[in-house]
């Protein structure tokens, strides 16, 4: 690919993720894949000495150039183009916690947001942070999805867990249970449904099919489980989006709506709360599982895993979940501003 030509790819801010974990290794993996750069300009953010690091832990050789800002990124074979934020010491130890690696990884998506919010970059593709190392630091987040909320001040979030087989979109993520089906309402149902809808449409379904889960087992079994949440919390919000003509079901015994869902059935199934969600992701595809979060003004992907401390730094980590990532985040891009992958887009060096 030349010069011209990878200037028509999206640019994409990379974030390094928790510098004790496995960030680095698959920023490093996935900013040189030839299917990456074929599609996308990915700009990493993060510590240039860490990446060093990682490159050498991976067996891989890489030019990682310092650059000053986005315009001075060059896109050749071989170079990994980084925002160098320096925050971590030559010595951080891998696979350890660490509050110094939780503080820089807050900073390395904050400088992704902004640099999104003034429209720099195409979209942010983020790599795991570790959130206890995050709150150690001070930065009282629950996730990535929570922190990039609050930077671009956005009221209401939805995560997007996306996998070959099924497409998971959650009405409450990180609270507890109990908390989870208080929060649960008619309203924050509607919400994410519109929020899904939104977000299959924008990868080329004109109409999806949406499958809506119950709360309790059996979709409450007619009142024999439960309090009549189904009923009370979900049901109405689906009838509100039948009546506009959308294709919603439900509520449906999530156990059923999943199986479904995996043969073709459903484009994309609304989880109520957390596990109910990622349990039947990471079983059916999490090695290229996306995080995708959904109702920010800029867009935004990640890998489906967490920082793995247990084989940070032995170069091991399967890198196959950034790289579709970045794909994603190339993808949604060109989708948002109608360009074609291989015609000039709108941003140019």
């Amino acid at each position: 690919m030349n010069e011209h030509t990878a200037a028509h790819r999206p640019l994409i801010a990379t974030t390094m993720g928790d510098g004790a974990g496995v960030g680095p290794e698959i920023t490093v993996a996935a900013a040189l894949d030839d299917e990456v750069l074929a599609r996308s300009r990915p700009v990493v953010i993060g510590d240039a000495r860490r990446l060093r690091q990682a490159a050498v832990a991976l067996g891989l050789t890489a030019d990682i150039a310092v650059i000053d800002n986005i315009a001075n990124a060059a896109f050749v074979p071989g170079r990994i183009n980084v925002i160098d934020l320096g925050l971590l010491p030559e010595d951080l130890p891998w696979g350890q916690l660490s509050p110094i690696a939780g503080d820089a990884a807050f900073h390395y998506v904050r400088v992704a947001s902004e640099l999104a919010t003034a429209g720099e970059v195409d979209a942010i593709c983020t790599a795991p942070l570790n959130k206890e190392a995050l709150h150690a630091a001070g930065h009282n987040y629950p996730g990535h999805t929570e922190l990039l909320a609050a930077l671009t001040g956005t009221d209401e979030v939805s995560m997007l867990l996306s996998t070959p087989k099924v497409k998971v979109i959650h009405v409450t993520t990180h609270i507890g249970l109990i908390d989870a089906v208080a929060k649960i309402e008619p309203g924050l149902v509607e919400r994410t449904i519109r929020r899904g809808l939104t977000a299959m449409r924008g990868t080329g379904i004109a109409v999806p099919k949406i499958g809506v889960c119950a709360i309790n087992p059996h979709a409450g079994e007619n009142g024999l489980f439960g309090y009549g949440e189904e009923e009370g919390k979900i049901a109405p919000a689906i009838r509100v989006l039948q009546a506009e003509g959308e294709d919603v079901h439900g509520p449906l015994p999530a156990d059923t709506a999943f199986f479904l869902a995996g043969r073709g059935d459903y484009d994309l199934i609304v989880a109520m709360y957390h596990d109910q969600g990622h349990g039947p992701v990471k079983v059916l595809g999490i090695e290229a599982g996306t995080n995708i979060t959904v109702g920010l003004p800029v867009i935004r992907t990640s890998v489906d895993h967490g920082t793995a401390f247990d084989i940070a730094g032995k170069g091991v980590v399967d890198v196959r979940s950034m790289i579709e990532a970045l794909r994603q985040a190339a993808e949604m891009s060109q989708a948002r501003t109608g360009a074609n992958p291989a015609e000039p887009g709108t941003r140019e060096n």
